[in-house]
């Protein structure tokens, strides 16, 4: 079941200045560590002159969709699924 969750989290990622690739590796959500086992589409868009990058990720068998803020360098949990209708 795919549920909204709208709420900042503290990510742990990593940045390669060579490939120009940033990689959430640990998500720390609601008292629990998630660690990124997969990282699935990227993509970028633009709010105004602000840049977001949203990332689709797998940790502990829990969809992602994560939502970085350019301007304010803060992570967002946009929504999580466990895979199940």
């Amino acid at each position: 079941m795919t549920q909204k969750i709208d709420e900042p989290v503290s990510v742990v990622f990593s940045f390669n200045s060579h490939l120009r690739l940033l990689q959430p590796r640990k998500i720390f959500w609601s008292g629990r560590e998630y660690i990124v086992s997969k990282i699935g589409l990227h993509h970028t868009y633009r709010q105004g002159r602000t840049l977001f990058h949203v990332f689709s990720v797998i940790g502990d068998s829990i969809f992602f969709r994560l939502v970085f803020n350019t301007e304010n360098l803060f992570w967002k949990l946009d929504e999580v699924s466990d895979g199940l209708q």
